[in-house]
């Protein structure tokens, strides 16, 4: 009878385990599904401006959208998160001719963010000394979810506003359709998801 016990019991035990594992897969698999809809495959039109702009590096045309939504009027300074060490404003500005003067008088440049949580930290510390409460966030269409979710983690008080940057692969061709792009976007997923689960078990900085 024990041993007829304790075969029923591991029955049961791995008839849960099998359920609670289709479960997280089912969970996974629509995580995956509703990311993939969340992202844009145009260009948007903001709606509204805010008090500043942060780019995070890292991607084609990113720097030169977010001095284009400077230069029209849409924020009062911009941050560009996450630049190489020893690269300067004069290094950008050859690259973005058109931008110049607003790359002297109302850009800032940031150095020490080496991936997402070091960009939204490094944007933290300036959007406070700043004193702005809205952000225009300029970065890639597939970092957007991952990226807003380390700023509003860090900036609980402040209004982002999401600017996603369609690279020319994603607005012509479905994501699965070509290997790279499926790549990038799946281990952004998991990226994602890691983020969310890190910050389960972190307290949000405080508002000043």
């Amino acid at each position: 009878m024990p041993s007829l016990r304790k075969a029923v019991r591991r029955r049961r035990i791995g008839s849960i385990g099998i359920k609670f594992i289709i479960f997280a897969a089912i969970l996974l698999v629509g995580g995956f599904g509703y990311f993939i809809w969340e992202l844009p495959d145009q260009q948007i039109e903001l709606d509204r401006n805010a008090d500043g702009i942060v780019v995070l590096t890292g991607g084609d045309s990113r720097v030169s959208d977010g001095l284009a939504l400077l230069a029209a009027g849409r924020a009062k300074r911009l941050l560009i998160s996450g630049v190489y060490t020893g690269t300067t404003s004069s290094d950008i500005a050859r690259q973005v001719v058109d931008y110049n003067r607003l790359l002297t008088c109302c850009v800032d440049l940031d150095y020490s963010a080496i991936n997402t949580l070091g960009n939204a930290v490094g944007t933290r510390q300036w959007t406070l000394k700043n004193g702005f409460h809205s952000l225009i966030v300029v970065t890639s269409a597939y970092h957007m979810p991952r990226a807003l979710a380390e700023l509003s983690h860090q900036l609980p008080g402040v209004a982002l506003i999401p600017y996603p940057v369609v690279s020319d692969r994603l607005r012509v061709e479905p994501w699965w359709s070509n290997g790279a792009t499926t790549k990038v976007v799946l281990s952004e997923y998991v990226k994602y998801l890691a983020a969310k689960l890190r910050m389960q078990f972190e307290s949000a900085p405080a508002s000043s």
